[in-house]
């Protein structure tokens, strides 16, 4: 670890990449596939982040976080994705979707009502915005939300949402006359409820149900902003959250290069070690390139994003390329365990199914794809 390079920029940013690489490594990797085999979140272990103070990374500390920026951020789901993706995805709904939106959104009223127990920990928060009918559709959401005295009444339905199941508090978007609104939703909300838990193929130690909204009355105090004011939070929060997802891609494939290069120094045929044969060395080399090379746009483009600083050619750049290489290198350490890696004895198969959901989650590679053309059409007019 070299301090001053991309990745450690500073000694602050070292000692954190430190701090959750052990912590990962002794508290994290040794309940990864216990958790992802009963299909939820640790939440005793969850916990202990908001002891780590990792639950507020990027909040002032003048207001209780760590007063990090988004290369930290970056660090600490790469390290917590390299055991456990799952857990580190419940991590980003918490630490990302609710703490750092809601931050960057509330009044300082708000901040002192909802911070204090999100960062420590003892409220576990989520995200609502995709809906039955609306994903990367988000201005067709039908969930609405009709001013009624001193509360609004919120009607519809959220459905994916990571930590709907264990979650106490959720910001949540409606339309208030046709405009995209924000809100801040607890348990305690007379109409609100969750299903019941949603399985899934991968990312399975988080869990994720609907949110059901009926005649849910929520405090007008819980607006966030303005009416119609919650388009700009949702799209200014999501350039975080899709660096991250791809530092989370980042952290899945340089743990399945270094499971694939141990594997092929130990493992023997035809009497010598398998990475004699050049198919394995292509996998491996070409595994290393790919992680080396999504890691360096990741964290050159987290240099360039704050709560003041736009960039979401940058962030979107990021995911379409990073997002699928976890499930690539993840695909060729399998390739190389051969048998062994299609096992859940070893980590390899539940890291590949894990790494599918970046490639949908926080926004689709079309998506992305979408938003460069369009914007790079800004940057490069035809004269």
């Amino acid at each position: 670890m070299r301090i001053g390079d991309l990745y450690n920029p500073t000694e602050e940013h070292a000692a954190l990449r430190e701090m959750v690489a052990d912590f990962t490594r002794r508290e994290v990797e040794p309940q990864a596939a216990t958790f992802d085999e009963k299909g939820h979140l640790n939440v005793e272990l969850f916990g202990q982040l908001g002891e780590l103070g990792l639950l507020g990374v990027t909040i002032p500390e003048h207001d209780g976080g760590a007063g990090m920026d988004a290369v930290a951020a970056c660090i600490v789901h790469e390290e917590l994705s390299k055991s456990d993706p799952g857990f580190a995805l419940a991590y980003l709904a918490h630490s990302m979707l609710f703490v750092n939106n809601l931050y960057y959104a509330a009044s300082p009223e708000q901040r002192a009502r909802w911070l204090p127990k999100t960062i420590s920990g003892e409220w576990i928060g989520g995200m609502g915005m995709t809906e039955p009918g609306a994903g990367t559709d988000v201005l067709g959401m039908a969930t609405t939300a009709v001013r009624d005295g001193d509360h609004y009444v919120l009607n519809g339905t959220k459905t994916y949402i990571t930590n709907a199941v264990e979650g106490f508090i959720f910001l949540a978007y409606a339309k208030v006359d046709g405009k995209i609104t924000a809100f801040v939703v607890d348990r305690d909300c007379p109409g609100f409820s969750t299903s019941g838990k949603i399985d899934k193929i991968g990312m399975r130690a988080s869990s994720m149900a609907e949110l059901i909204f009926e005649d849910c009355r929520v405090p007008a105090k819980n607006l966030l902003g303005d009416e119609g004011g919650g388009l700009v939070h949702m799209m200014r929060n999501l350039e975080i959250e899709r660096l991250t997802l791809a530092a989370m891609s980042v952290g899945i494939a340089r743990r399945c290069v270094e499971i694939m290069v141990r594997h092929g120094q130990e493992r023997q045929a035809f009497g010598q070690p398998i990475n004699r044969f050049g198919q394995i060395q292509r996998y491996i080399g070409e595994g290393y390139a790919a992680t080396e090379a999504a890691a360096s746009l990741v964290y050159n483009v987290a240099r360039e994003v704050g709560p003041d600083v736009q960039n979401r050619v940058g962030s979107d750049a990021a995911k379409l390329f990073a997002g699928p290489v976890g499930k690539q290198v993840a695909d060729y350490a399998m390739q190389v365990m051969g048998g062994s890696g299609y096992c859940r004895e070893y980590p390899v198969e539940r890291l590949w199914r894990d790494a599918k959901l970046i490639e949908i989650g926080g926004g689709t590679l079309e998506a992305h794809q979408k938003n460069l053309c369009k914007d790079l059409a800004k940057l490069y007019p035809m004269s």
